[in-house]
């Protein structure tokens, strides 16, 4: 088991701890101009209705573990470490459907033979696995866990649907989490999550799993890739963000005053905004990429938290709030005050 001098916890439970992050982005930018060439909308609609004025798309050749172990490295080195006692991958998009893609990554990365399993758990998947990462270091099972968001989203989006191809880009983001002394700077505070099963179909790829399996190959284009009713989405995902980040607030004993930053999972602008209008933190103290990157599920809270970091947005001492809501309908929220020292790798 890794342990630092740093971060060897306190007699009692252990703490995991934010000691390293780690970002990437495939390198070709597809701008709304390109998108309007064969879509019926316009680069106006997308910016005003999304947020968005480019993604990064990964080549046919880059699927999900290769942007997943680019972030990984990046976040070990960030954190001046070369292991970890296991890896927690959150993707949709994983690069085959058995078996999980962590474990390749592990392996690229050189971890030798560490516990390694994917999490599905949409939008939200980044902070899942950072709770179950740190109930790994709670419990003692592990003192330093790997925790990837990694998403090829373009890989599951249909270019020619005007309701999704806009939204989402693919990118990686990567944090090491280390076992600490409560109440440190980095710590990860009380989460809140949960999920509304009876709306699974919200955000759906209709078939290419175990369900409607007799059909899959000859079911149209349209249920092979996401499907998705925006509408209900938004209106529950700003409602469900809002509970979640006002319970986890609360845990920490932090009014919205007391908030520096709040980090929203970067679906689409207008969320990010009614979220902290309904939080009553102001939007200066809101960092958003989303213009520059789309959303980008399960990387979205890595990808934000790194270039939020890299740009000096977040500083060390801001008590930091981070909120998500994805496919499942699943949400999840929690806290923790910005450590001094930690320098992303992007």
């Amino acid at each position: 088991m890794y342990q630092s001098e740093d971060t060897a916890p306190a007699p009692g439970p252990a703490t995991a701890v934010l000691t390293g992050l780690g970002a990437w982005l495939p390198p070709h930018e597809v701008t709304n101009d390109e998108l309007c060439a064969h879509l019926d909308t316009s680069d106006t609609w997308i910016r005003e209705r999304i947020g968005i004025s480019v993604r990064h798309r990964a080549d046919p050749k880059t699927a999900t573990g290769d942007l997943a172990a680019e972030a990984g490295a990046r976040a070990l080195r960030s954190a001046g470490v070369t292991g970890a006692d296991a890896v927690v991958l959150a993707t949709t998009t994983p690069d085959h459907p058995c078996p999980a893609t962590a474990p390749d990554v592990a392996a690229r990365l050189g971890l030798g033979n560490v516990a390694a399993f994917d999490i599905a758990a949409g939008c939200s998947g980044f902070l899942y696995a950072t709770t179950v990462a740190a109930g790994l270091i709670r419990s003692g099972t592990a003192g330093r866990v790997l925790v990837i968001g990694a998403e090829t989203m373009s890989a599951i989006i249909d270019p020619e649907d005007r309701s999704t191809a806009p939204i989402f880009g693919d990118g990686a983001g990567a944090a090491v989490l280390e076992a600490g002394r409560p109440g440190q700077a980095g710590s990860l505070g009380e989460v809140v999550w949960g999920s509304d099963g009876a709306r699974t179909d919200a955000i759906v790829i209709p078939v290419g799993g175990a369900r409607n399996r007799d059909g899959r190959d000859a079911a149209p284009k349209s249920e092979r890739h996401v499907r998705m009713r925006g509408n209900e989405v938004l209106r529950h995902a700003v409602r469900r963000m809002t509970t979640a980040a006002n319970q986890a607030a609360a845990a920490a004993g932090w009014a919205p005053k007391d908030i520096d930053r709040l980090i929203v999972h970067q679906a689409n602008a207008r969320i990010s905004a009614a979220v902290s209008e309904a939080l009553g933190i102001p939007p200066e103290r809101v960092p958003s990429n989303i213009a520059a990157v789309g959303n980008t599920a399960a990387a979205s809270i890595p990808l934000l938290l790194a270039d939020a970091a890299a740009h000096g947005t977040l500083r060390p001492g801001h008590r930091v709030l981070l909120v998500a809501f994805g496919s499942g309908l699943a949400w999840a929220a929690t806290t923790l005050v910005w450590p001094a020292g930690l320098r992303p790798e992007r």
